[in-house]
């Protein structure tokens, strides 16, 4: 089986670290697209996975697959341990005070219904309200609407200018009595920008509402301490955070994991049941019902080891110099408009180039090899506040280098010859 190569010692570049020896820890850099080189640039939807997480997953399948908790076998306790030694692994890269704080599901999706459902629903009264930002994901979204629809509660949004960042002047007179809960992304997945989550929280326990940040698009480009930002819950994805599909992570504070009924019946989050009766195991098993995605919460764990062996500290302005690269150069490219020039951004470039569709965009940039994503990216109100159908939308990571950013330009600009006739 291949092995991935060792990643402790790394030349320092311009940006910290050998951004080449990085990508040849991710096979699929290494593909050609319609005889072309890949040039991956479509991270916010799903990151690439480097040889460490694709390694560990097969180890997991050829060495140690059971199913974990209820059997004494060995294979099961191997299993058992290596599962939960990763929510150990969770627990520690978020800060979380204990590992009971961690609650395995599907993906953020998940974790926001669970949280819509099991903490927000059984406490909103008529004419109680939601509160979230004008950037959200639907998934940010949709969920809260459906809980309000049935409990004749009402959503409000706080605003964002222009730049793409919230109105936080706003926010005091939107957090009301009425206020049951503030849910807001950490990154905006459409824009970019990065929202001052400490600032939104102290305000929103200042009068006593509980927060939950959307962590999607936070997670893989940098370090988050959930303490430190004070939020009841946080949620992300394993598949954006170089780990496999079908695994995702909510965190919660004990104290309201507690008080909270099961999202889901079945399996291994009892404590007992009778035909009359059942009482429910405590966090996280509650919120964990059947079998899990084992493999996934192993493979996700591998992820942040891989990512911490090579360290944020030296990824980090790497990112940053690739984004303010790539901003500098599509904005040079006439009839190109960027949307959410927030100042403090993660890597997203979105852009609109005159009388080209994004969807057009993107064919076109296809056939050179280049991956973007086009379209609403799922966040369709801030399509409405932008004016805009759409938006072409360059997600980077740390794994891309300028090489990647100048075949984007290219693409673009041989788009607007084709289109200009």
């Amino acid at each position: 089986m291949k092995r991935s190569p060792a990643v402790a010692e790394r030349p320092a570049t311009r940006s910290g670290f050998d951004v080449e020896a990085v990508r040849r820890d991710f096979p699929i850099l290494q593909t050609n697209v319609r005889g072309k080189p890949l040039v991956y640039l479509d991270s916010g939807a799903t990151s690439q996975k480097p040889q460490a997480v694709i390694d560990t997953i097969s180890r997991f399948y050829e060495a140690e697959n059971a199913n974990i908790h209820r059997g004494v076998y060995y294979l099961s306790e191997r299993a058992t341990l290596a599962h939960e030694a990763a929510r150990v692994r969770i627990q520690r890269a978020l800060n979380a005070r204990d590992p009971g704080e961690i609650i395995f599901v599907r993906g953020t999706t998940e974790a926001i219904n669970l949280v819509a459902y099991s903490f927000v629903r059984p406490a909103l009264r008529p004419g109680d309200e939601i509160l979230v930002s004008a950037m959200e994901h639907h998934s940010n979204i949709v969920p809260w609407q459906l809980v309000a629809g049935e409990q004749g509660a009402r959503i409000r949004v706080i605003p964002m200018n222009d730049r793409g960042e919230l109105l936080m002047d706003e926010l005091p007179a939107l957090i009301g009595p009425k206020t049951s809960m503030v849910a807001v992304t950490h990154v905006s997945n459409a824009l970019g920008t990065v929202n001052p989550i400490e600032e939104i929280v102290a305000m929103a326990h200042a009068r006593g509402v509980p927060v939950l940040v959307d962590g999607a698009q936070a997670v893989p480009h940098g370090p988050v301490d959930v303490q430190r930002l004070g939020c009841d819950f946080y949620a992300f994805s394993g598949h954006k955070a170089f780990g496999p599909t079908g695994i995702g992570v909510l965190y919660g504070r004990a104290e309201r994991l507690a008080g909270m009924q099961p999202f889901q019946g079945g399996g291994d989050m009892i404590r007992s049941v009778t035909f009359e009766h059942t009482e429910y195991a405590d966090p996280p098993a509650r919120f964990e019902a059947g079998t899990p995605d084992i493999s996934g919460a192993i493979g996700l764990a591998a992820a942040f080891d891989y990512v911490e062996s090579i360290g944020w500290d030296v990824l980090k302005p790497h990112e940053a110099d690739l984004m303010q690269y790539a901003t500098g150069v599509l904005e040079a490219i006439p009839g190109v408009r960027l949307i959410g020039t927030a100042g403090h951004k993660a890597a997203v470039v979105s852009f609109v180039l005159d009388g080209v569709h994004p969807h057009d965009l993107g064919t076109i940039l296809d056939q050179e090899g280049v991956a973007i994503r086009a379209g609403h990216h799922c966040a369709q109100p801030v399509m409405d506040r932008f004016g805009i159908p759409a938006t072409a939308r360059a997600s980077l990571a740390f794994y891309n280098n300028r090489q990647d950013v100048d075949a984007l330009a290219a693409a673009v600009t041989r788009a607007r010859k084709v289109f200009a006739g």
